[in-house]
């Protein structure tokens, strides 16, 4: 999931869509929306921009690390959000924005203790920002992200390139599986309501390599693992939701498993779902929402929201009980700026029940310091 591009109070629009969270100041809620129909997706044209529908992100998180072996831990995510402004679409005028832009970043140092993040906006055209259809080519200012095709599996690698406040992104993410398609071959409920939906496909266990730069330090990658979500969607989330937790893990033995709940205000879990794929196969087990429980163990309170987030979780799911323990507990980032919200998203560690470790990835909460609500 992740934070969508339009629905949020906010001044300026801001970061992801939930079809992940919230980005540009209207996150996109379902009412009266029609169901979207049950479709074959097709690559690569899918890796590319649906422009028809209102809200699209593609989210790239991943652990490194630089240096000699064991090498130094780091987290990365980079995200970009597509947004159509509705009110706009009939407009002849050539500045009209017809389609928003959104994008942040975030980098996770894991022995310093700290986590450096920023982000964009602008509407798309005038070679400042675009989203192409056809294939993954995502752009805003000197961010980007370009899907290169090869002949591994999943025929995916992804170029990453952000100068960002503080630090840089030079990396590139090579899929080592096929696609991994979400809920039921692509279409993916996020509620109660048929039209609580979107389209949504993984690439798990992409092998990562390139360079990080943090304040003038260019870092080489000796190591590292991704995932890629990619969902676009006409209406997410349902009214009663007011925020949701995700899960994104690639397992050392190479298994992937997603896991994510809707909240209600008294958080009790809306809707529920995710999958798990085992080693060596294509394709996934889904999850039903009434197989997944997310239960708080921890919790971790920003002195700059005063949000508190459950930072160690238990996931039940039918692939059984798991632990997940955030590596750094100040993950928090403010993307009032962009997509209007403040959530928190970080590494973190995924254990099986008898606390063994058995991958890492990251872990998403949003509607904690405020509601997710419309702009």
């Amino acid at each position: 999931m992740v934070l969508p591009p339009f629905s949020f109070s906010f001044s300026p629009p801001r970061r992801r869509c939930l079809l992940g969270i919230g980005s540009l100041g209207a996150i996109a809620w379902a009412g009266g929306a029609a169901a979207l129909p049950a479709r074959t997706l097709v690559f690569p044209r899918d890796h590319g921009s649906h422009p028809d529908l209102r809200t699209e992100w593609w989210y790239l998180t991943g652990q490194l690390r630089t240096g000699p072996a064991p090498g130094r831990p780091w987290g990365f995510q980079i995200t970009f959000f597509r947004t159509r402004v509705d009110g706009t679409q009939g407009l002849q005028s050539a500045f009209a924005a017809r389609q928003l832009i959104f994008a942040h970043a975030a980098l996770t140092d894991v022995q310093g203790r700290r986590q450096l993040h920023d982000q964009r906006i602008a509407r798309a055209g005038f070679g400042i920002a675009q989203a192409l259809e056809g294939d993954t080519d995502v752009r805003l200012r000197d961010w980007s992200l370009l899907r290169r095709p090869t002949a591994a599996p999943g025929a995916s690698r992804y170029e990453i390139r952000a100068q960002a406040d503080g630090f840089a992104l030079e990396l590139n993410c090579a899929s080592t599986q096929p696609v991994l398609l979400q809920g039921d071959a692509g279409l993916s409920r996020k509620g109660p309501d048929p039209s609580q939906a979107s389209y949504y496909y993984s690439q798990p266990q992409l092998d990562v390599a390139g360079f990080i730069t943090v304040q003038g330090q260019r870092l080489a990658v000796s190591a590292g693992r991704a995932w890629l979500d990619h969902e676009w969607s006409e209406a997410l989330m349902a009214p009663e939701a007011v925020g949701w937790d995700w899960i994104g893990m690639n397992l050392d033995d190479g298994g992937a498993l997603t896991a994510f709940q809707l909240r209600r205000a008294d958080g009790s879990a809306l809707w529920a779902g995710g999958s798990w794929r085992r080693a060596g196969e294509t394709l996934a087990q889904a999850f039903g929402p009434g197989e997944v429980r997310f239960t708080p163990l921890r919790y971790w309170q920003s002195d700059a929201s005063g949000a508190r987030y459950p930072v160690e979780w238990q996931v039940d799911t039918p692939a059984g009980r798991f632990g997940v323990h955030a590596l750094l507990d100040a993950q928090e980032l403010d993307s009032r700026a962009s997509t209007g919200a403040t959530y928190w998203e970080g590494l973190s560690l995924l254990r099986d029940a008898a606390g063994r470790e058995l991958g890492r990835g990251y872990l998403e909460m949003t509607g904690y310091a405020q509601r997710l609500r419309l702009g």
